[in-house]
């Protein structure tokens, strides 16, 4: 089994990749990481990820589900990539594991997954906005589980998030 990690090229944030990483890993779940351009990313308190692909290559058929991690980056660099929100649906319409955490929620709120279903994200202005303007039943707790689609409010949520998504892939 494998997931496919989605990562901004800069200031992703950092915890919300290795947490959740280090727990898929121990699970025994291959992960490949994808971003805006293949290569060395960066996050926001100083730690690298190598992203192994781009949005372009990836390929659904590969993954059991995708995560999009967080981070002020998300906010500039997921938000507004149409290929990102088209894999996300993608995803979805396959009946896969769709995740984000932090900021990235936004990414399947824009990718129109989110209506009429319970969320969380973490509570800036803009993401907020961004998700009821979706049609998202917001709740105000580290992590929500609606279906298949789990969504985590920040870094303090990682191991739960994490967990959560281990338990949605068993099913």
């Amino acid at each position: 089994m494998k997931l496919l990690l989605v990562i901004a090229p800069e200031r992703f944030r950092d915890e919300e990749l290795e947490v959740p990483r280090r727990t898929f890993e121990e699970a025994g779940i291959d992960v490949d990481i994808a971003s805006t351009a293949a290569g060395m990313c960066t996050g926001m308190l100083g730690g690298t990820a190598e992203a192994v692909m781009t949005f372009d290559d990836a390929d659904p058929d590969d993954y059991a589900g995708v995560v999009v991690v967080g981070g002020a980056g998300s906010q500039e660099h997921l938000w507004g990539s149409e290929r990102l929100r088209g894999l996300v649906r993608s995803f979805f319409e396959q009946g896969k594991v769709v995740a984000a955490i932090c900021l990235a929620p936004v990414v399947l709120a824009r990718a129109g997954i989110l209506t009429g279903r319970q969320a969380t994200v973490y509570p800036s202005p803009a993401a907020v906005g961004e998700m009821k303007k979706a049609g998202a039943n917001l709740l105000e707790i580290p992590v929500v589980a609606d279906m298949q689609v789990v969504t985590a409010n920040g870094p303090g949520a990682a191991a739960q998030f994490a967990d959560t998504i281990i338990t949605k892939l068993e099913c």
